[in-house]
């Protein structure tokens, strides 16, 4: 949300090293809720596919993470929405 914030204000992207460790942290819960990089791609997509149906969103911000704690594991999907589709009817027509 924050990097959204940025790109909208014009403030500068965040450094490669804030990047390195947002990538480093996300293989880590990758690792320990044994899901790999490539289905969370595939479930990203689809979640895009699925959603995209009742929202126009912004696919380039969107973020979807596990994070996982010693009993559990969330799914965590940070979604900007651009607008709502007027009518989900006039879709399936």
């Amino acid at each position: 949300m924050i990097d959204f914030l940025r790109n909208i204000l014009g403030k500068e992207a965040p450094r490669s090293k804030n990047i390195a460790k947002e990538r480093l942290q996300l293989v880590l819960v990758h690792d320990r809720a044994n899901i790999s990089p490539h289905l969370l791609e595939d479930l990203k997509e689809d979640l895009i596919r699925v959603i995209t149906n009742y929202m126009e969103i912004d696919e380039n911000a969107l973020e979807v993470q596990l994070n996982n704690d010693d009993q559990s594991v969330a799914l965590v999907a940070n979604i900007p929405v651009i607008k709502m589709k007027r009518d989900y009817q006039d879709l399936r027509a």
